[in-house]
């Protein structure tokens, strides 16, 4: 459970922490500081404190931004990101798709997340739109962060934008979980809060829209199905409430649910609920291939959330085929791990 503080307290507590962190902090009279030094990201002056700054985490990227500047950054990025939605088209339901990649130490889970929005914009046509957020080193100025107040401030955004009784709005989240059913949000050091299911069921129930499509593409994410399932929503998850799931780590491009239902399933059929069925089918193949316990990937269907996909479906012809690539700008961390 989130704690509840101010917006003020919050954001003063945060930046101290990211300053303390990136040693850009000074527990000493001005007189004691070293010449001034430049941050290549901003053109910013800062002042460096005598002695060794403390240890940046080896995820962090040497000539990026600092920590405060990230936390900094987080509202104009998520208005950028807003803004650069497309039209939407009137007179038939659209769908809004805000991909949230959580775990800042795997590239794995960047690439599934920007993919998924390069395929729903060129496969699916005028009425699909998508924001990315997502914890990665490489896009600490670019994107805005996977974190708990972005994703509220994004639907908030959202809420203004679409006809919430008509639009759908999907969001996928990809990145670790654990057997309590809470994710991993993290982009070392900067302090982010956790999201477990009830606090997503939490999110979402604060905002206006009737139709979603939730995908909580984690280890035990079948968890999730009970606080998330109700009218008007599809949850698919990549795994049962006890397994895991697998295919992230440093030596993963993409997960085995990211695989198997975005690059194979979702290339060969618009429709959400038979790609998984698909995809169900490509990942038993893998796990019995590798020989471990199988994730048991989960569904549940409410009411009409069918009914208006398929009304969604009606507005546009599929376009081809949407290669799976990597981003060009990889940022190579974290350690080797099957098990999402």
């Amino acid at each position: 459970m989130r704690n509840v503080l101010t917006p003020l307290v919050i954001f003063a507590a945060g930046a101290l922490l990211a300053l303390l962190l990136s040693g850009h902090v000074f527990l000493t009279s001005p007189a004691t500081a070293t010449a001034a030094s430049t941050a290549p990201a901003s053109g910013r002056t800062i002042l460096s404190p005598v002695g060794n700054p403390a240890p940046m985490n080896d995820d962090w990227p040497e000539n990026g931004p600092s920590p405060e500047q990230v936390l900094y950054l987080q509202p104009n990025l998520v208005r950028a990101a807003l803004g650069k939605l497309t039209a939407r088209v009137a007179g038939r339901p659209n769908l809004y798709l805000v991909t949230f990649a959580g775990d800042g130490g795997e590239d794995v889970f960047r690439n599934e997340a920007e993919y998924a929005a390069r395929l729903f914009a060129k496969r699916f046509g005028a009425t699909s739109h998508s924001v990315v957020l997502e914890n990665n080193p490489a896009t600490l100025s670019t994107h805005p962060l996977a974190s708990w107040s972005n994703l509220e401030e994004v639907l908030h955004g959202l809420g203004k934008i679409m006809k919430p009784d008509r639009d759908i709005l999907m969001l996928y989240v990809t990145s670790h979980g654990d057997e309590d059913h809470d994710l991993l949000v993290d982009m070392d050091p900067l302090p982010l809060d956790q999201i477990g299911a009830s606090d997503l069921a939490g999110i979402l129930d604060r905002q206006p829209f009737k139709w979603k499509v939730l995908v909580v593409n984690a280890c035990y994410s079948g968890g999730f199905i009970p606080p998330l399932r109700g009218p008007g929503t599809l949850v698919l998850t990549a795994a049962r409430t006890d397994r895991s799931s697998f295919g992230c780590g440093s030596d993963s491009d993409i997960t085995y649910f990211g695989k198997a239902w975005l690059v194979d399933a979702l290339n060969r059929t618009p429709d959400f609920i038979q790609a998984f069925k698909l995809a169900n089918i490509d990942i038993s193949q893998w796990e019995k291939q590798d020989k471990v316990t199988p994730s048991e990937p989960q569904i549940d269907i409410g009411a009409g959330i069918a009914a208006q996909l398929a009304l969604w479906r009606k507005g546009f012809i599929p376009g081809p085929d949407v290669p799976f690539a990597p981003p060009s700008t990889p940022a190579t961390a974290g350690s080797t791990s099957l098990r999402q």
